[in-house]
């Protein structure tokens, strides 16, 4: 199958943000549009919606909290059930 480029014009912004979500699902631009009009053409329609579940502040802060404690050399940690539960019990 022979290749050809195509030039889409865009605004900076939104190529740097459609780049960084691709990217998350490990995808280069060129990989996504293809994706995107391969899928097409089998739908004859606009095909998908792909995004991310974004956390909610609630989430994000439970995640910022758990890493804080994970790099914390004061926080002792358990490399198993058992280790953890022998420290409670204890």
């Amino acid at each position: 199958m022979a290749k050809t480029s195509m030039n889409i014009r865009m605004d900076n912004d939104i190529k740097q943000q459609a780049k960084q979500l691709f990217a998350e699902f490990g995808l280069d631009m060129t990989t996504a549009v293809n994706i995107f009009l391969r899928q097409s053409i089998r739908e004859h329609r606009i095909p998908f919606e792909i995004k991310l579940e974004a956390p909610n502040t609630e989430t994000l802060t439970a995640i910022e909290e758990g890493e804080s404690l994970l790099n914390d050399p004061k926080i002792k940690g358990f490399s198993n059930v058992e280790e953890l539960f022998k420290e409670l019990n204890s």
